[in-house]
């Protein structure tokens, strides 16, 4: 990828590959990638969606024509992650499977297929003076993503933002740049072929941390900034923004064993939402169990997630019950593993593990296993987080699970969206009014 407006510094030798650029004046890259940004947001803001389908299908089909090629960069980014030494968290996370490759083919199908959200108008409504009233869904304009390890967050958000007219920008990490420059050729192929600019997904070509500084603060060129990865990078950027940021900061998130629940769910979804993945948002960290029930269930789940190496610490209850696990301190309430380590807290009813979710979570994902249809109504009602689950494993609070072809994120904000954000959640809403020579008297 070639930027006119600026040249790298001659006096640095690259540390990573030609391909990647140091630059002398990181400003100076940053604001000629907002400016091109802009432009083109205003181009996608008007595309069809016809247009846009077809951008997305020949970045598909150039994906599909270079898997080989793909999974070698992803190779060549986990021996040096393997070298680093990087957290077995941030490997799985930067791993790139034949499957994972198949399945972001499977969202891009999905996403052409979903029903574009621009240009919808909803509520209209006819007022006492004659004049029609009603929302219009419109782009956000440009998106910046910020993200650490998963490469395929780079084929998500340039599908999602493409999609709902947006221009986006995306920074990665250096762990994973070999696999996302990879990945972003295949992007810029398929626009140009499309006949959109390439400067519609901008790929960050270098791997300099200013970088990240010098986005957060452009709030001219950058409509929105979501950061996915650690919850440092969250922090900092959600501290030192100008931008408006979607974001989360930790999945403590929870499974909760209801005393009307099902022992054979309990035990398949409690150990699903723990041991599927570990290195992930909603992998369950704590499991809540009624004391009514904690005889008949917790033995067969300590003994399903020791045999998955699971490491367990439990409070005087569970401990009390099963004495061999490790004593919880109040700390673990709160952890966010990423490991295979799981906390068990037996609770007296509802209402306190209720309580539990509320006060130690971080709003993510929660769910309940009953059989009750009055605990189920009130778990979805009382639990205050951005999904909630009835009978069903933490692990499907995923966009691509909820059918939403991706997802650039998952948001635990309050305001303009929550949960995993797909297409409508990178559109905003204006009002329009119809008017026939109305005026106002």
């Amino acid at each position: 990828m070639t930027h006119q407006t600026l040249q790298p510094d001659s006096n640095h030798r690259n540390p990573c590959e030609k391909t990647e650029k140091i630059y002398a004046d990181i400003h100076a890259y940053a604001l000629s990638l907002g400016k091109a940004a802009k432009a083109s947001a205003a181009v996608l803001a008007k595309a069809t969606t016809r247009h846009k389908n077809d951008a997305l299908s020949a970045i598909a089909d150039c994906l599909a024509q270079h898997k080989n090629a793909i999974l070698s960069a992803n190779a060549r980014d986990m021996r040096q992650a393997e070298q680093d030494h990087l957290e077995a968290a941030l490997l799985d996370r930067l791993h790139l499977s034949a499957k994972d490759l198949e399945q972001m083919l499977q969202g891009m199908q999905q996403m052409i297929a979903l029903k574009d959200p621009v240009g919808e108008i909803t509520d209209l409504k006819q007022q006492p003076s004659g004049i029609q009233v009603g929302k219009m869904r419109v782009p956000l304009g440009v998106v910046g993503i910020i993200y650490e390890s998963r490469p395929g967050v780079t084929l998500d958000a340039a599908a999602l933002c493409l999609k709902s007219g947006n221009a986006s920008i995306l920074r990665g990490g250096k762990e994973a740049f070999h696999s996302i420059q990879a990945i972003g050729n295949c992007i810029h192929q398929g626009l140009q072929q499309a006949g959109f600019s390439e400067k519609s997904v901008q790929i960050v070509n270098t791997t300099d941390r200013n970088m990240v500084t010098e986005l957060i603060k452009m709030p001219d060129y950058i409509d929105v900034i979501v950061p996915r990865g650690g919850k440092g990078l969250i922090a900092r950027i959600t501290e030192e923004a100008r931008v408006d940021v979607i974001r989360h900061l930790d999945g403590v998130c929870h499974v909760y064993i209801d005393q009307y629940a099902d022992v054979e769910k309990a035990l398949i979804i409690s150990v699903n939402a723990k041991t599927h993945r570990y290195g992930v948002c909603n992998a369950a960290e704590t499991l809540l169990v009624h004391q009514d029930i904690a005889g008949k269930v917790l033995p067969d789940i300590v003994q399903a997630m020791e045999k998955e190496q699971v490491e367990l610490r439990g409070c005087h209850q569970t401990l009390a019950l099963v004495p061999h696990l490790h004593q919880a301190t109040e700390q673990d309430w709160y952890s966010e593993y990423l490991a295979p380590i799981l906390s068990i807290k037996i609770v007296a009813d509802f209402h306190e593990a209720v309580a539990h979710i509320n006060h130690y979570g971080s709003g993510h994902t929660d769910a309940i296993v009953t059989e009750h249809l009055s605990s189920a109504r009130r778990f979805l009602t009382e639990v205050d987080s951005s999904s909630v689950i009835v009978n069903a494993s933490t692990r499907f609070a995923d966009g691509f699970e909820y059918g939403l072809g991706a997802e650039i994120g998952i948001s635990t904000n309050k305001i303009h969206v929550r949960g995993p954000v797909g297409l409508e959640g990178l559109t905003s809403q204006k009002w329009i009014v119809l008017g026939d020579g109305h005026i106002r008297v």
